[in-house]
């Protein structure tokens, strides 16, 4: 079980994580949630506000896949880009034909390796899928049939592009929200707040377990990540 821990923070176990949703939830900077913060009586820079996000987003990664519902095995994967360092990266993503998120994985580079890295990470960490649609991509059947090679599996693989449509509606979530963020300084910061965002929006689309007899918003959800 994941545990975060707020020991040795000179704030609040529930400001910081106030100020980590509302960055990973909404079009805001860095130095709007300073501002928010202000309101509230609390002086934080928005420099901290930031280490708080690479530090916990991670976190409530591991926390969040604990609890994650399973998704379909029909999947539609495609990727976008994200700009690192003033320089674009590659962004894959997977959705199932109900719009759940599968997976997510930051790239260098858009190759055979690249996809497999990815198909792998979505395989570990859900179950295999029966169809995967993809574009037109060489680099992504390669890597898709070199996981089948490695795993003796026979995913099929389909290259239907209007059905892509979903992932594609699904990256403009993502997109709307890293826009305000001008781009990221390094890789690792990348990965790690593109994580925390990933969590919040599935927490938003309902792929969370709670307790039938429970009903919560999507913020005391992602709280109870902490828990």
């Amino acid at each position: 079980m994941t545990i975060l821990s707020f020991s040795g923070r000179h704030f609040h176990q529930d400001m910081i994580l106030q100020s980590v949703r509302w960055y990973l939830a909404y079009s805001l900077s860095y130095r709007d949630i300073e501002e928010l913060m202000a309101e509230r009586g609390f002086a934080v820079d928005h420099s901290t506000i930031n280490r708080w996000v690479l530090q916990y987003s991670p976190q409530l990664d591991a926390a969040f896949r604990q609890k994650k519902k399973r998704v379909g095995t029909r999947w539609r994967m495609d990727e976008t880009y994200i700009k690192v360092k003033g320089q674009w990266t590659y962004y894959y993503r997977a959705v199932d034909k109900q719009g759940q998120t599968i997976d997510f994985l930051l790239s260098t580079t858009r190759d055979r390796q690249a996809a497999r890295r990815f198909f792998k990470k979505a395989i570990t960490h859900n179950r295999k899928p029966s169809l995967v649609n993809i574009d037109q991509s060489g680099a992504n059947t390669a890597g898709l049939k070199q996981v089948n090679r490695d795993n003796n599996t026979r995913i099929k693989i389909r290259q239907c592009k209007y059905l892509n449509n979903i992932v594609e509606q699904d990256h403009r979530r993502i997109k709307r929200l890293t826009r305000p963020m001008l781009g990221f300084q390094t890789f690792d910061a990348a990965q790690r707040t593109l994580a925390g965002i990933e969590v919040m929006a599935m927490i938003k689309k309902g792929q969370m377990k709670t307790q039938a007899d429970q009903e919560q918003t999507s913020a005391q959800m992602f709280y109870s990540l902490a828990a």
